[in-house]
């Protein structure tokens, strides 16, 4: 395996408006919230910095993790001389908290402005590169929201438009409005019901396909175990695949594909970044991490190359022996991500 300084990060096209990224990106969530208590500032931008050196350019977060916290964390990573113009800032809306802690999720065109304005101040910049929408209004029409972001592309504010666990006719319906730039969703060897509509949707429209996830949480990286180091403010703590009754049946995938990974001379977590690489150049992982070393792993994983036989291997450990949903309440996910018809709605 090559070291993590000798392997180059490509450059690839995310979607056909003109958004060049790095073939991989950094997830940013883990830093500040939800995988327990946030981080040592210092150490992440440190991290930040480190990525974008190594040619990891496509940063991503999110105004909701925190909330606020960790776009205020990259505002401050970008800060350094001349790291604004290497970066490709992806941030997003849509998701707020409320005062028990309970998410809403908004889209009416006002909360989109205010939303944009606040991460452009959280952020320090002038314009987000890639601004999605995180989460689906379903209360509101998805053509209402895209044609707000619309104005804030003509206004310089953002340079693409983005959408998050987006169903198939919800991404046509806001790509007819505004051209797509590219959909985020979870894809990894145990998350792939995208693959029947929604990634050939993104496809056929020219749509980028940006995986979060790509390494199940961490599952793909530790196995397990990890569940037993997980902090109590762990969201993934009360994953359905975490949970007891699943994670035996899950930690056999884990040992199908370790065996396999020592064979091809790399880590687990390698194998598994490995195969969402391979799922083709219009697609970018962007797996998160607070720490150098796993960072250097993950780099090191663009130059695993996988034959198609050992893609149909890998494959086959995990399509139908994983136990568990991704979430417990899939209200938040694409599958419940449809729309009013525009005919509807009534401007305030």
């Amino acid at each position: 395996m090559a070291s993590p300084a000798a392997v180059a990060v490509p450059r690839i096209k995310l979607g056909s408006q003109g958004l060049e990224v790095s073939a991989l990106g950094l997830g940013c969530m883990g830093m500040s919230a939800f995988y327990g208590p946030p981080k040592p500032e210092p150490e992440m931008i440190a991290l930040i910095h480190h990525a974008v050196a190594a040619g990891v350019t496509f940063l991503d977060t999110s105004d909701f993790y925190g909330p606020h916290t960790n776009e205020i964390l990259l505002g401050k990573a970008l800060q350094a001389a001349g790291l604004r113009e290497k970066v490709q800032l992806a941030t997003k809306f849509g998701v707020l908290t409320t005062a028990d802690g309970t998410p809403e999720i908004h889209g009416e065109p006002a909360y989109v402005r205010a939303a944009c304005e606040g991460s452009l101040q959280r952020l320090g910049v002038d314009c987000i590169d890639l601004y999605y929408q995180h989460r689906i209004d379903t209360k509101v029409p998805i053509e209402v929201t895209i044609g707000e972001l619309k104005k804030l592309v003509e206004e310089g504010k953002i340079k693409y438009i983005g959408l998050s666990e987006a169903s198939a006719s919800t991404i046509r319906r806001a790509h007819a409005v505004h051209p797509i730039t590219a959909v985020q969703l979870e894809w990894s060897l145990w998350s792939r019901d995208v693959e029947e509509d929604i990634v050939p949707t993104c496809r056929e429209l020219g749509i980028g396909i940006v995986a979060y996830c790509p390494l199940g949480g961490g599952f793909f990286s530790s196995g397990p175990k990890m569940v037993n180091t997980l902090s109590e403010q762990d969201f993934r703590k009360g994953l359905p695949r975490f949970q007891t009754e699943n994670l035996e049946k899950n930690a056999m995938v884990f040992e199908r594909v370790s065996a396999m990974a020592a064979k091809k001379g790399c880590t687990t977590s390698q194998l598994a970044l490995a195969w969402v690489l391979h799922q083709g150049s219009d697609v970018c992982p962007i797996p998160g991490t607070t720490k150098v070393e796993n960072f250097n792993q993950n780099v090191a994983a663009l130059s695993v190359k996988l034959t198609p036989e050992e893609m149909t291997e890998l494959e086959s450990y995990a399509s139908a022996n994983v136990a568990g949903d991704r979430y417990h309440n899939i209200v938040y996910t694409w599958q419940n991500s449809e729309t009013p018809p525009v005919s509807s709605w009534k401007a305030e």
